[in-house]
């Protein structure tokens, strides 16, 4: 089975459904406008994945997922750098440091957060590689695909819905004059404090997304969560101040920008 073409003709999620289906062993290469990715599977299970120049040794995962600490992986990159992924897997089962279930979960959800991204892709070029196989040096995983596709197909739907509602992630966002007569309670989580801290009619919504390393899908919803409650509204960009550096708030002036979180606070608990 030749697998090729753009991803605009088909979803990555019904590229994983044939994949699934045929029990494909290879790789996936997607090109796509801003990251190349590749995803690795074995007998149609996924495998491996890594997205554009991440770093993606078993010690950077680790310290993505919380297993060890930022001290700990600042000492195996210094004292480690030529131990392989499999010699470092077994260092830290045999240290009691991780079992060996931490180390695969671990590796699970790197791979599957990739393929999360990739879902949201919809420009790019694809192929399927047969004779690239799932590097030998890393630890591999293996990944029923068909929990993966129900969530991707979730994914794209929810997608489709937040790009209608916001079709553009280059326009503005600013604050309401006044909240919504449709709030009743809102509880902002730590993310939504992280989008809401750049809201600026300076800062388009692409810039607030990059900022606070949320992809298009991530800070879609929170903006699309903001703009329900009355908090926000779309706004064409004023434009960058000079030097281009994104601005977390309307003013410079300190005095000003406690009296603005300030408003935001006491107008969020009186709701």
């Amino acid at each position: 089975m030749a697998l090729r073409g753009n991803l605009r003709d088909i979803t990555f999620t019904q590229i994983l459904n044939l994949v699934n289906l045929a029990h494909k062993t290879g790789t996936l290469i997607v090109e796509s406008p801003g990251e190349t990715a590749q995803v690795s599977f074995r007998e149609g299970k996924l495998a491996f994945a890594l997205v554009g120049n991440e770093s993606n040794d078993l010690a950077a995962i680790l310290n993505k997922t919380k297993r060890i600490s930022s001290a700990q992986y600042r000492a195996i990159t210094q004292h480690g750098s030529n131990i392989s992924d499999k010699e470092l897997g077994l260092m830290l089962i045999n240290a009691g440091i991780l079992s060996k279930d931490e180390i695969l979960n671990s590796l699970q959800l790197y791979c599957t957060d990739i393929v999360h991204r990739m879902f949201t892709w919809v420009e790019g070029l694809f192929r399927f590689e047969n004779d690239i196989l799932p590097p030998e040096d890393r630890i591999n995983v293996r990944l029923d695909l068909e929990n993966l596709i129900i969530e991707g197909s979730r994914q794209l739907r929810e997608w489709e819905q937040l790009q209608d509602e916001i079709p553009s992630l280059e326009m503005a966002l600013k604050f309401m004059d006044r909240p919504g007569a449709n709030m009743k309670k809102i509880n902002l989580s730590v993310e939504e404090w992280r989008v809401v801290s750049f809201i600026n009619p300076r800062n388009t919504m692409q810039q607030i997304a990059h900022a606070t390393k949320m992809n298009d899908l991530e800070v879609r919803r929170i903006i699309f969560g903001l703009l329900q409650a009355g908090l926000v509204e779309i706004v064409r960009p004023s434009g960058l101040p000079a030097g281009g550096q994104m601005r977390t708030f309307p003013t410079e002036k300190k005095e000003e920008q406690v009296s603005l979180v300030n408003r935001l606070i006491n107008r969020i608990r009186s709701l």
